[in-house]
């Protein structure tokens, strides 16, 4: 009978153990979205003015010499991997 007595303990401190952990993470999930919407509320990220039409979008001037070192290592893994 001692057997089934500590079965039963063991499971019950097993559900107590899987109950606690369940409760905490769904308060975990509760917290976090209730603070997500807090800051989205009274914090809200600043609008980025649109771009006007006319403007046109000039890539940003590349350094000669890195290009140089980009394609030289290019150059070097191909070799290599033939």
């Amino acid at each position: 009978m001692q057997d089934m007595q500590l079965l039963k303990e063991g499971l019950s401190l097993m559900a107590l153990g899987m109950g606690f952990v369940f409760v905490f993470l769904t308060l975990l999930v509760i917290v976090t979205t209730l603070m997500s919407r807090f800051i989205a509320r009274f914090f809200p990220e600043p609008v980025a003015p649109a771009p006007s039409p006319g403007a046109a979008t000039s890539r940003p001037a590349q350094d000669n010499d890195s290009m140089v070192a980009i394609a030289a290592a290019v150059h070097r893994y191909r070799r290599r991997r033939r």
